[in-house]
């Protein structure tokens, strides 16, 4: 279990309507360093990311974060007090120049130095601040909608599946540059890609017909002989 937990969820059920995803999902998140949420298509991994958020209401369980009760709040309120969310989809404002993108991430928080940080981490989207955020290669639109979630100056960053549609030589950048922030806050990875999530944690979890199959340091669920179980199709 990792230690310092900083948002702790316990006893989750979560789902659509009559649809129920997540059964008693009790999970703990560091202050500090990588987390990745890994299982296969279907286990409840995005609808975890949601629940957390808060754009899908528990319906059971309890959400601390911060020391606070976080399990009724609204998704704004969960934003302000420091999660930022980057989604599988929609992730951009395709209309929108990278400049206009980026300032709606700071509705909450303007700090223009928080704007030339993220140009620091990712330079490309300072070299395409007036284009129209639609016309970014696949790799551009995640660093971009990762730079806009980071302009909140989260406590907690959730990522969900950062590297799906990104070309193989941009994912090693995005996995070096999440790196670097796991050092400084929290981050949740949400990802297919395995051997990119096991560098980014130090902790994971897998989902299975949504409940925690199985945990541990990443370097123990990488060698334990029931992931590939647990991930195949």
């Amino acid at each position: 279990m990792p230690e310092q937990t900083f948002l702790d969820i316990r006893h989750l059920d979560a789902g659509y309507g009559r649809s129920q995803v997540l059964f008693d999902v009790n999970i703990d998140i560091p202050w500090r360093g990588g987390v990745a949420v890994l299982g296969r298509n279907g286990a409840g991994k995005t609808t975890l990311m949601k629940t957390i958020v808060g754009e899908l209401a528990s319906s059971k369980g309890e959400l601390f974060f911060d020391g606070h009760d976080i399990t009724r709040r609204r998704t704004e309120e969960r934003v302000r007090s420091g999660i930022g969310y980057v989604p599988q989809e929609h992730s951009v404002f395709a209309r929108l120049s990278v400049r206009d993108n980026l300032a709606v991430g700071s509705l909450f928080n303007y700090d223009p130095a928080a704007v030339d940080r993220v140009l620091a981490i990712f330079p490309k989207l300072g070299q395409r601040l007036d284009q129209p955020a639609g016309t970014l290669s696949g790799g551009e639109r995640k660093m971009l909608a990762i730079g806009r979630a980071m302009l909140g100056n989260p406590k907690l960053l959730l990522l969900d599946e950062p590297t799906e549609g990104v070309w193989v030589g941009v994912i090693e950048e995005i996995t070096e540059r999440l790196i670097e922030l796991a050092k400084q806050i929290a981050v949740v990875v949400v990802e297919q890609h395995l051997d990119l999530a096991l560098r980014v944690a130090d902790y994971a979890y897998v989902l299975d017909r949504g409940r925690v199959a199985l945990q541990g340091a990443a370097g123990e669920v990488r060698s334990d002989p029931e992931l590939l179980r647990y991930l195949a199709p």
